[in-house]
């Protein structure tokens, strides 16, 4: 029977967990590899991550100005769809944490098993499809960029001060909510708590 309470919403927490895929989702451009970026550099302080870069456009320094432990980072370049999936399945075996680019056409069902190999060895993956979407069930998390603000240059003139991203977040016991964070994911603006109906 459905209680008439409602709940407010939990807080978006921008973080990766063990156990959990994070899907990060929007078009080049949106700030989203930066963020996936900053979601590696807390784990890296304890453990070995890794960075599947499909495209070759990964740059070291980037991920070092996101505060990632260069001593920690494994980046590992693969273009061939055919061997993504293993390559990505063997590093989940042995880091804490990978950010693995997702390329085209990759099917569903080795996506599923990645998130499954992602739960069973108490890793955290963070994917980011380079088109479309993740599979519905995949991501405990979907991060989608929706909107990039640049601060600082007016009419075309100035200097640029900084980067702020508008994020859809949702997930699993998540509505959908719209937040802000900076270029480094430092949240900025946490959206008003949004009630759900709670269900018990």
């Amino acid at each position: 029977m459905e209680d008439a309470r409602m709940t407010v919403a939990p807080p978006v927490v921008l973080s990766v967990q063990a156990g959990r895929v994070i899907g990060l989702v929007g078009t080049p451009g949106m700030g989203l590899t930066r963020v996936g970026l900053s979601l590696l550099a807390e784990p890296s302080r304890i453990a070995p991550v890794a960075y599947v870069d499909v495209r070759g456009w990964f740059h070291p320094p980037a991920a070092w100005e996101a505060g990632i432990d260069p001593e920690r980072l494994v980046v590992v370049r693969n273009r061939d769809r055919l061997q993504w999936s293993r390559v990505t399945a063997a590093l989940l075996e042995g880091m804490a944490a990978v950010y693995a680019e997702v390329p085209d056409r990759v099917p569903d069902q080795i996506l599923r098993r990645l998130a499954a190999l992602t739960r069973s060895r108490r890793a955290a993956l963070v994917l980011r499809p380079l088109s479309g979407d993740l599979p519905s069930g995949v991501a405990y998390l979907r991060v989608r960029g929706r909107d990039v603000v640049w601060d600082g240059a007016d009419d075309g003139h100035g200097r640029l001060l900084r980067r702020r991203l508008i994020l859809e977040v949702s997930g699993k016991n998540l509505p959908e909510q719209v937040i802000e964070v900076e270029d480094d994911g430092t949240l900025l603006s946490a959206p008003r708590s949004m009630p759900v109906p709670f269900v018990g």
